[in-house]
């Protein structure tokens, strides 16, 4: 059989599994950054009243989720573009 047919299927399949994994964490860590960005937390609802550190804070936590996103799909395109160079 064709050697770089198979080593791109099984990349194929580890992308896809690193992907359904990776979403599944992005489902616990959204109410965490909820929460964290609640008046109970950081109080990023109320931006008068918060310090500019506080706003940078939330700015940062604000980012997680787009870069968990990013990183994810970042690892999967490289899993399957290593598996298919090195086949």
């Amino acid at each position: 059989m064709n050697k770089l047919g198979q080593t791109t299927g099984v990349a194929i399949i580890i992308a896809i599994f690193i992907f359904i994994i990776g979403f599944s964490v992005l489902n616990i860590v959204k109410p965490e950054v909820t929460t964290a960005r609640s008046i109970n937390g950081l109080n990023c609802v109320n931006a008068t009243n918060i310090s500019d550190g506080t706003k940078l804070t939330c700015l940062a936590v604000d980012l997680t989720i787009p870069l968990l996103i990013w990183g994810i799909i970042s690892l999967v395109t490289g899993v399957i573009i290593a598996r298919a160079i090195e086949g």
